[in-house]
């Protein structure tokens, strides 16, 4: 398979930064605040080392761009794009609803994508023409068609007032046979493994986004921008059944 050896290094290091953030989470956590006011903590950090350090000593001419703030530059034409822990809230929180990015991009093209919960021993996976897996299990999203049948789910519903379909969307959400927020990560894969069948982010960055977006298509569904793109760098998302497009889409096209 291509990514063999980038996939069984990523794997690795990223299983291993997990059991060190499982460690940190069940003692103390100093818990700080970046500019933005979104939570920073010390496992935030040491999972960063862990992934940048191990994708560094395999492959020193590929770039990085992480969420805690490692770069570098790529003299490879590839990059590995991470969000150490996807989750913080609920990492500080003591939840185990957290995970693990790692992303590979080449060619303007996310090829590889990885999405570990440590505390669940789940990890979901996808190479760019292999498929998408959980460990060794093969995942597909659903067949569902009919939003009286599916599981609509939401990222952060808190803010949902100051978005452009906020007025729209408690008589939208009405038609679903289930609306849940359980938090990005846990929800994508819940997409991608046909638990749900629509998701939406109205507001993210190219590391919450990377490792998704290859393992949702990967598993047969839809990665859409508001605006009809396909790009980890549109700022939002929808994740969906193919089916159920036309649907969200609808939704959201009634809002600009």
């Amino acid at each position: 398979m291509q990514y063999q050896r980038e996939l069984d290094i990523a794997r690795t290091a990223v299983l291993r930064a997990g059991q060190e953030a499982l460690r940190l989470q069940r003692g103390a956590l100093d818990i700080q605040r970046k500019p933005d006011h979104s939570p920073v903590t010390v496992a935030d950090r040491l999972v960063e080392q862990i992934l940048v350090e191990a994708l560094l000593e395999g492959f020193p001419d590929d770039g990085l761009l992480s969420e805690e703030g490692a770069q570098g530059s790529s003299r490879s034409g590839r990059r590995w794009i991470l969000d150490p822990i996807d989750g913080t809230r609920d990492f500080a929180r003591g939840s185990r609803m957290w995970a693990i990015f790692v992303a590979l991009e080449e060619a303007q093209q996310i090829q590889l994508g990885i999405c570990h919960f440590p505390a669940w021993g789940e990890t979901y996976w996808a190479v760019s023409g292999a498929g998408a897996w959980c460990n060794d299990r093969r995942v597909h999203v659903s067949r569902v068609s009919d939003p009286a049948q599916a599981v609509l789910c939401l990222n952060e519903l808190q803010r949902a007032h100051a978005y452009p379909f906020g007025g729209r969307l408690i008589e939208w959400m009405s038609r679903f046979w289930a609306v849940r927020c359980a938090g990005g990560c846990v929800d994508a894969m819940n997409v991608a493994a046909g638990r749900a069948d629509i998701w939406i982010d109205p507001h993210a960055e190219p590391w919450d986004l990377a490792p998704i977006k290859v393992i949702v298509e990967e598993a047969g569904g839809r990665f859409l921008n508001f605006d009809g793109g396909s790009s980890i760098y549109g700022g939002n998302c929808v994740l969906c059944t193919p089916a159920l497009e036309a649907e969200v889409m609808t939704f959201l096209a009634g809002s600009r």
